[in-house]
């Protein structure tokens, strides 16, 4: 009795944190599934945006600002990568691993030091673990308009070629789409979404720590399986996938809450 107790209590705070790393993990699903390359710069650039946003939050700046930055870090770091593997021809497993190094030591220099405090009692955040029933609807609120963004995008000229690319890149170049600067697109689009995941789990948690990103690219590869081996043959529509996605993340989390509470 206790223990299905302590389970019940304990599922808001799995769901809230499921649907943070499913944020993720929809930044991972662009680059895994659709551009069909392994990125490891999500390591780095998740923590990236908890920084920029940390540090931001904590010099006065709005909430709204600070996320927009993180994101615009995030992109910048895919961009990096992208440039690597396509500028260099440097492996994108390779490239990813050399920006996920350089990231550790940006994230460093950005906090000052290995870990961060952000109070929310202090501190002008948009959801905190000790409000878990009103970070819930902020968090769905962040995940549909994310969505709805992705499916806007991905209907796009741009998104269609960004998708071929993925698909076909030999006749995606015959067709002069230039696959280069789609990979780089991708990796940096990718990254973003990473990123602003990453100023969520700070604001969420309360602070932010250098290695906090450290294993985030199995959480969210376990997150896309989990999401296509339940929803694939229910959720034909795009939009429905990355949603999936996002679910996977959250039964990620109920699972490994019921294992802890084992």
């Amino acid at each position: 009795m206790d223990f299905l107790t302590s389970l019940i209590n304990s599922m808001p705070g799995a769901v809230a944190q499921g649907l943070i790393w499913g944020i993720m993990a929809i930044g991972v699903y662009i680059t895994y599934r659709i551009l069909d390359v392994a990125d490891l710069t999500v390591d780095g650039s998740i923590c990236t945006g908890a920084a920029v946003c940390t540090m931001l939050l904590l010099g006065g700046q709005s909430p709204w600002l600070a996320l927009l930055c993180a994101v615009l870090a995030g992109v910048l770091a895919g961009a990096v990568t992208g440039l690597l593997h396509v500028g260099l021809g440097i492996p994108p497993i390779l490239a990813g691993i050399l920006t996920q190094m350089v990231l550790w030591s940006v994230n460093l220099k950005l906090l000052g030091k290995a870990n961060q405090a952000l109070p929310a009692r202090t501190t002008h955040v948009l959801l905190s673990q000790m409000a878990v029933g009103r970070a819930l609807p902020v968090l769905l609120g962040f995940c549909v308009v994310l969505v709805a963004l992705l499916v806007l995008f991905f209907g796009t000229e741009l998104g269609c070629a960004l998708r071929a690319t993925g698909c076909n890149p030999v006749m995606s170049r015959a067709q002069g789409v230039n696959t280069g600067l789609m990979k780089i697109i991708g990796l940096a689009l990718s990254n973003g979404v990473v990123a602003l995941s990453g100023a969520l789990l700070c604001q969420y948690q309360g602070y932010t720590d250098v290695n906090m990103g450290r294993g985030a690219i199995v959480i969210g590869l376990a997150a896309v399986i989990i999401g296509d081996v339940i929803f694939s043959r229910i959720f034909r529509n795009f939009a429905l996938t990355l949603l999936a996605v996002a679910i996977g993340a959250v039964i990620y989390y109920i699972v490994l809450q019921i294992v802890l509470q084992l």
